[in-house]
């Protein structure tokens, strides 16, 4: 009769544990097989940005942060600048004696943010005014959705920047619920211009969609 010689326990161990990290190796590997599409597709979307997509709105870098002064809404009562953050914010500013062009800008402004569907809740119209002018009876129903603030305009011109040859008044700024001040406009927005602020704000809002949400 023939004896064969048993194996130790601990190969038989060492053995299982090789099969095993083999396994999970191999389950890995095809996971990553799978995933990489979608990965790269990201990654080219997002990073990469290749030259048939662009930014309409130029990207500001470094951010700038909301600067901590006061404002004063149309009833009196006064806030922090800060005190904003927790919304995407569409801010455009002028003197409070809007004439045609401002009041052009502040419905293009409306217009762009009512386009934005479901995703309106996670934005804000927010109308900063530089002075201490009376604003036009004629426009007030319009401005019920907006927040409406007066603010320094030393303030605003330390924080927010036009383009080299326009004026502060011609843009619009956008700002992310963080806080930072982190795309402008170009100026004097056509309506053909303001679809295109839409689309950016739109890209914005789906690559934030799992941070961000509705409401401060």
């Amino acid at each position: 009769m023939t004896v064969y010689d048993l194996p130790l326990p601990t190969d038989v161990a060492h053995a299982d544990a090789k099969r095993t990290a083999m396994g999970r190796l191999r389950m890995l590997l095809v996971l990553l097989v799978c995933a990489a599409p979608v990965v790269a597709s990201y990654f080219t979307y997002y990073v990469v940005r290749p030259e048939g997509r662009r930014n309409f709105g130029d990207l500001i870098e470094p951010v700038r942060a909301l600067p901590d002064v006061k404002a004063q809404a149309l009833n009196g009562d006064v806030l922090q600048l800060p005190s904003l953050k927790g919304q995407w914010l569409l801010i455009s500013v002028s003197g409070g004696d809007c004439q045609a062009d401002c009041q052009q800008q502040l419905y293009l402004q409306r217009q762009i943010l009512a386009g934005l569907g479901k995703d309106r809740a996670r934005t804000e119209w927010v109308w900063l005014v530089s002075d201490n002018a009376d604003i036009p009876s004629s426009i007030t129903p319009g401005l019920k959705e907006a927040t409406v603030l007066r603010v320094n305009p030393d303030a605003l011109t330390q924080w927010l920047q036009p383009a080299a040859g326009q004026a502060l008044q011609d843009h619009l700024y956008l700002v992310d619920p963080h806080g930072q001040w982190m795309m402008r406009f170009p100026a004097k927005l056509s309506a053909e211009g303001a679809l295109k602020a839409k689309r950016d704000i739109e890209r914005l809002l789906r690559a934030s969609a799992s941070w961000d949400e509705a409401g401060r």
